[in-house]
């Protein structure tokens, strides 16, 4: 089906894995916990318990890299049986503060997109996570002169992109979400009849992950690159 967009007023872009490089930082660290708790089991069920450890504590901690590294230090304690050691714990809140002071590595021709689009469009961040941190990383990114406005949202479902849309005083139809995550940029605004254009990233996070019976039928459409949104939105 083809999506018109000759009414977008505004355009939503996600930060981490749209713009910058973000979850291959999270698979790095992964691997430096796994070495980490190494004597007290094995790679496998050390991946396990930390992710069932991140869904647990999302309604407390939420979404970022603090939420990840406090679940790391609690997933330490748990699999140590608390045998844990200090100089291992501070280990591991130096993973965290490793993943803090990365530098912003742009995706391929975002600034381009950005520089093109912001004098057609009224363009804002629209991401999740600790706010602090996103803030950081834009000001980092030199990208910050492109956006109306930062957007961090506790969370990416229809309730909040509604209410979102409700501040910019917008209808759906006039707006269009950029993103690489189906389950987070995607599907919501399809869902409540706004536009949304997938651009994904080599490396997903498990908790993005989705059915393909839960994409069937959506009118979305996918594309390799954001430089592709050249060519659709102008």
């Amino acid at each position: 089906m083809e999506v018109n967009y000759q009414n977008i007023k505004v355009i939503g872009f996600d930060a981490d894995d749209t713009l910058w490089v973000n979850e291959t930082y999270f698979r790095e660290a992964e691997k430096k916990f796994t070495n980490l708790l190494s004597q007290y089991e094995t790679p496998n069920k050390i991946d396990q318990e930390l992710f069932r450890m991140e869904m647990d504590n999302l309604p407390l901690y939420g979404y970022g890299v603090k939420a990840f590294t406090l679940s790391m230090v609690e997933s330490a304690l748990e699999l140590s049986n608390y045998n844990i050691s200090t100089k291992t714990i501070e280990a591991i809140l130096n993973i965290g503060k490793d993943m803090l002071n990365k530098p912003v590595e742009l995706l391929e021709g975002v600034e381009e997109v950005l520089k093109v689009l912001s004098k057609k469009y009224r363009l804002i961040l629209a991401t999740k996570g600790d706010l602090l941190d996103q803030e950081q990383k834009l000001e980092k990114s030199g990208l910050t002169d492109y956006f109306h406005h930062i957007e961090v949202l506790s969370d990416k479902k229809e309730a909040n992109y509604s209410k979102l849309l409700n501040h910019l005083d917008i209808n759906p139809s006039e707006f269009l979400m950029i993103g690489n995550s189906l389950k987070s940029d995607i599907l919501p605004l399809v869902n409540i009849k706004a536009h949304a254009i997938h651009v994904p990233f080599h490396t997903t996070w498990a908790h993005e992950e989705v059915t393909e019976e839960e994409t069937n039928g959506k009118n979305y459409k996918t594309i390799n690159s954001l430089t592709s949104l050249l060519k659709l939105l102008n």
